[in-house]
């Protein structure tokens, strides 16, 4: 069996010998050298938690960006639907059975062009019938004209009765007058005939065709769509306070001053968030303000070479409006709305936050028009308002705005 001495020794303890000690005494001496090991671990930990202290005594880092000052252009960005310049619904003008389409459906027509073509059969029936009519009507006037011509010497001559004469004569206007009808008739044939082509009525590009080879078709039926689309409308809605600084330039081209088109002012933002590179016009003014929603429908036009604009596109439509003078502009990331009220982080000259209410204005590209509670010149938050508060100190360093693309 082991000894004490040697269990002592196996765990790093020393037993002093001792005369008249207590037990408390002896249970003191035997763990001193542990105790002693404890504390020396403990030392790193401590000198660790001092420097993490340190680290956050220090004020955040936060990115600024000075209050500028310069004249902005102040815009009107509105939703906007495109549409045709003009668009023709081809629709038949007589009843009859479809035997051809003559077009390649969205490709270009031009006016006149042959797009449908319905069964003339029947209508080459009615105008050989009428023309025979316009013939029976020829014949009897032919007639009434000899009975004229030969009874007016003989009632001048009393050799026959006046009023025979006057029967003659009233005939002859009748046969007159059923020539006329006739002719009518066979005009009216002619032209129902003529009417078995289908042709388009402007030049444009033409739509997917609605009716098919051998449906029955007539005046209400629409066969296809041509849009006029070089170049093209497009529609928006302004405010009545936005349609009032643009009034005058209106006004000039309803009035016959100023001609459409001769200055371009709109630009168009596709939905894909592209600009259309070329800028349109505007072209009128609806008459009336819609009382229901206080906006005016107005539209404008773009050229469209190619026609790569095709009605039923949506976009935005932005229009100059005005120029802010000395517009006092800020990083819109810097601006914090809180229930309706808007409000900056300025730093002061000590490195101090400060919350300051603004009233703001137009947006501008990245920027925001500030019109009330900051002074050019001034450093405001524009990354790290999270780390900033009231009074606190902060260690600004310059804002670097995201480039396009990242």
């Amino acid at each position: 069996m082991r000894t004490k001495r040697q269990s002592f020794r196996q765990y790093g303890l020393q037993r002093t010998p001792m005369v008249c000690v207590s037990h408390k005494d002896v249970l003191i001496q035997w763990f001193a050298p542990a105790a002693l090991v404890m504390t020396l671990l403990l030392v790193p930990s401590v000198g660790c938690s001092k420097e993490k202290v340190r680290a956050e005594a220090l004020p955040p880092e936060v990115e600024v960006a000075a209050v500028t000052q310069q004249d902005v252009p102040l815009y009107t960005e509105c939703i906007s639907s495109l549409d045709g310049y003009v668009n023709a619904q081809i629709q038949p003008q007589v009843t009859g059975y479809l035997t051809k389409q003559s077009y390649i459906e969205g490709t270009t027509v031009h006016k006149g062009e042959v797009l449908f073509e319905i069964d003339p059969r029947p209508f080459e029936a009615a105008l050989a019938q009428t023309q025979g009519q316009l013939a029976q009507a020829e014949a009897q006037l032919g007639k009434t004209k000899l009975d004229v011509a030969r009874d007016t010497p003989l009632a001048k001559e009393r050799a026959i009765p006046q009023a025979q004469l006057d029967n003659d004569i009233q005939a002859n206007e009748a046969a007159v007058a059923l020539v006329a009808a006739a002719e009518a008739q066979v005009e009216q044939a002619r032209l129902n005939l003529s009417f078995t082509t289908v042709r388009s009525l402007i030049d444009g590009v033409a739509g997917m065709a609605k009716g098919q080879i051998g449906d029955l078709v007539g005046p209400t039926t629409i066969l296809t769509t041509v849009s006029q689309v070089q170049p093209i409308k497009a529609y928006f809605a302004i405010s009545e306070q936005e349609y009032l600084k643009l009034a005058n330039r209106i006004s000039a081209v309803t009035e016959g001053t100023k001609r459409a088109g001769g200055k371009r002012t709109l630009e168009l933002t596709l939905s894909d968030g592209s600009l259309y590179p070329n800028k349109g016009w505007v072209l009128l003014a609806d008459r009336q303000v819609d009382v229901k929603t206080g906006t005016i429908r107005m539209a404008g036009a773009f050229d469209n070479p190619g026609a790569i604009l095709r009605p039923g596109m949506f976009g935005r439509v932005r229009a100059v409006t005005g120029v802010a003078k000395g517009a006092l502009l800020v990083p819109q990331r810097s601006v914090v709305e809180t229930q309706g009220s808007y409000s900056v982080v300025v730093v002061g000259p000590d490195n101090k936050a400060s919350v300051r209410p603004v009233k703001t204005g137009e947006r501008v590209g990245q920027m925001w028009v500030i019109t009330d509670g900051v002074q050019a010149g001034e450093q405001v938050i524009a990354e790290g308002l999270q780390k900033a508060k009231e009074g606190s100190t902060v260690q600004p360093k310059p804002f670097k705005p995201a480039t396009q693309g990242e």
